[in-house]
C-alpha cells in the first residue's frame, strides 16, 4: 500500500515571533539554539525583539547570518562548522527560501558529519537531525514545509536538489507581521512561486486525489487574496492567505512535485541570475499549453479558479490556450510581473539548454514525454 498524503510538520500561525519561539523551547526542552537567517533581519523589530529576550532569559544561541540568495556549498559548510562548535541542540531558520533551505543543509551536514555535497550524491547518508523551527519571511517557497533543499555548485553554477523527509522542519511557524515589509516585486515573485508548485503539482503523474484538492486551494487563495497582498502590504488578512497558500503550496512539493516549469526555471536561473519565482511564471503558460491535450480537465479547472467561463464544448488545446490567457492576464496585469524581456536575455539563447532541461531531475514528472524538440518550444515560448 503506497501512502500518498502524510504531513508531519507541525504548523503554527501565530503574530508574536518572541512569545512562539520561547513555547516552542520550552515544549521541546532545547536551550541552545543555532540561528540561521539572512543578516538584514538583523534589523528587523521582531527579530531584534526575540534576542533580547532571549538574552534576557539567558538562553544561549548563535547567529549565522551569511546567508546569501542560491546559496552554495561553502555557506552551508562554514554554517555546519560553527554550528557544531556551538554545540547546539536545535536550529531556527527565519528568513526567504535561501535561509531556509540552508539551515536544512547546515543541520544535516553538523549531525551526520561531512560536506553537504555528499548528500548532493547520497542522500541515504541523512540520519537524524537536530531540531529545526523554520520560519519564513516570504510567502512562495514552501521551504518550511518541504523535504528539499536546493545548493548551488559555484563551479559548474548547477543547482542541485536534495530530498529526504529526514530534513523536514519539525515545526513551521508562520507570523504574518514578517512579510508586511516585504518588498512588492519579492512579494509578487514568490507568490507565483506558490502558484505554480500548485499548478505544477496538480498537473504532475505524482498527484493523487487529494493532493489535487489542497492544489485548487491554493490557486484560489493565491487568485483572490496575493492581488491585495501586493496592492497593500499592510493588509495582514491578505498576508496571512498568502502565507497559509504557500505554506499548504509547500506541502504539496513533497506529494506531487514539480514538472518541467520549474527545471527550466532550476536550469536557467542559475546559468542567467533569473529570479526563481518570475523564472517558473515565465515557464508556466507554455507548459500549461503543452499539458492540456493530455489533462484537458485539469487545465480547464485551472482556468475556472482564474475566473474563466467555459461553454462545454472546447477542444483540449482551446482549454490550453484559454487558460494560458486568464493566467497571464492574472500574472501581468492583476499581479504586475514585469516583462521578461527586461533581462535582455533572447528565446533564442535559452533554446541551448534544451536538452539540460530534459535531464533536470523533476521534468520526469511531467505527463507528457520531454523531448529536446518540445522543451524547444517551451523555451521559444518563455517569457
Amino acid at each position: 500500500m503506497k501512502i500518498r498524503m502524510q504531513q508531519p510538520v507541525k504548523v503554527v500561525v501565530d503574530h508574536s515571533l518572541t512569545n512562539s519561539i520561547l513555547e516552542l523551547l520550552n515544549k521541546e526542552d532545547l536551550s541552545r539554539p543555532f540561528i540561521v537567517l539572512d543578516k538584514f533581519l538583523l534589523e528587523v523589530p521582531e527579530v531584534k525583539e526575540l534576542l533580547e529576550t532571549l538574552e534576557q532569559k539567558k538562553i544561549s544561541y548563535k547567529v549565522y547570518a551569511d546567508i546569501v540568495p542560491d546559496p552554495p556549498a561553502e555557506i552551508i559548510n562554514e554554517g555546519a562548522k560553527s554550528m557544531k562548535e556551538f554545540d547546539a541542540d536545535s536550529v531556527i531558520a527565519i528568513g526567504g527560501g535561501s535561509s531556509l533551505d540552508s539551515a536544512k543543509g547546515i543541520n544535516i551536514v553538523a549531525s551526520d558529519g561531512g560536506k553537504i555535497g555528499d548528500y548532493v550524491k547520497d542522500e541515504s547518508l541523512i540520519h537524524d537531525l537536530k531540531t529545526l523551527i523554520s520560519i519564513p519571511t516570504t510567502a512562495g517557497t514552501g521551504s518550511e514545509m518541504s523535504n528539499a533543499l536546493v545548493v548551488t555548485d559555484k563551479e559548474t553554477e548547477e543547482k542541485n536538489a536534495i530530498l529526504s523527509d529526514k530534513m523536514l522542519s519539525d515545526y513551521a511557524l508562520l507570523i504574518p507581521e514578517l512579510t508586511v515589509s516585504l518588498p512588492k516585486r519579492q512579494t509578487i515573485a514568490s507568490g507565483l512561486d506558490a502558484f505554480s508548485h500548485a499548478a505544477e503539482g496538480y498537473l504532475s503523474l505524482l498527484s493523487s486525489p487529494v493532493a489535487d484538492a489542497i492544489s485548487e486551494k491554493v490557486m484560489y487563495l493565491l487568485y483572490n487574496y496575493l492581488p491585495e497582498a501586493v496592492k497593500n502590504g499592510k493588509n495582514i488578512e491578505a498576508r496571512q492567505r498568502v502565507m497559509v497558500a504557500a505554506c499548504l503550496a509547500g506541502w504539496i512539493l513533497n506529494q506531487s512535485g514539480t514538472i518541467v516549469a520549474h527545471s527550466e526555471a532550476h536550469i536557467l536561473g542559475s546559468k542567467y541570475h533569473l529570479v526563481h519565482g518570475e523564472a517558473v511564471a515565465y515557464a508556466l503558460p507554455a507548459v500549461l499549453k503543452l499539458v492540456a491535450p493530455i489533462y484537458p480537465q485539469k487545465v480547464k479547472e485551472i482556468g475556472k479558479i482564474l475566473g474563466v467561463d467555459f461553454n462545454g464544448d472546447e477542444s483540449p488545446e482551446k482549454i490550453g490556450e484559454i487558460t494560458v490567457k486568464a493566467y497571464k492576464n492574472f500574472r501581468d496585469n492583476v499581479i504586475g510581473l514585469h516583462p521578461f524581456a527586461d533581462y535582455g536575455i533572447g528565446n533564442d539563447e535559452l533554446v541551448k539548454d534544451a536538452e539540460e532541461i530534459v535531464n533536470e531531475r523533476f521534468a520526469g514528472n511531467t505527463p507528457v514525454k520531454l523531448t529536446k524538440e518540445n522543451v524547444s518550444e517551451l523555451l521559444e515560448n518563455f517569457g
